[in-house]
């Protein structure tokens, strides 16, 4: 079974990119609706942040050279 990790290092960069700004703007979204008072939103935003890092982590690491 792959972890998150290998699956985000498979995709290219042109798909994490993509997929970092659906993230924003989900999150952008998520922010709203917890500012109406919905308390599960609360989960979603940690997972959704922690997400975004793990794919900035690995665009980071390709703009270095230290990961392919």
């Amino acid at each position: 079974m792959k972890s998150k990790l290998e699956k985000v290092r498979e995709q290219s960069s042109e798909e994490l990119a993509r997929r970092i700004l659906d993230i924003k703007e989900s999150m952008f979204r998520l922010n709203f609706r917890k500012a109406l008072g919905d308390t599960d939103t609360v989960k979603q935003l940690r997972r959704e942040r922690k997400e975004m890092a793990r794919l900035q982590t690995v665009l980071r690491a390709r703009q270095l050279g230290i990961e392919k």
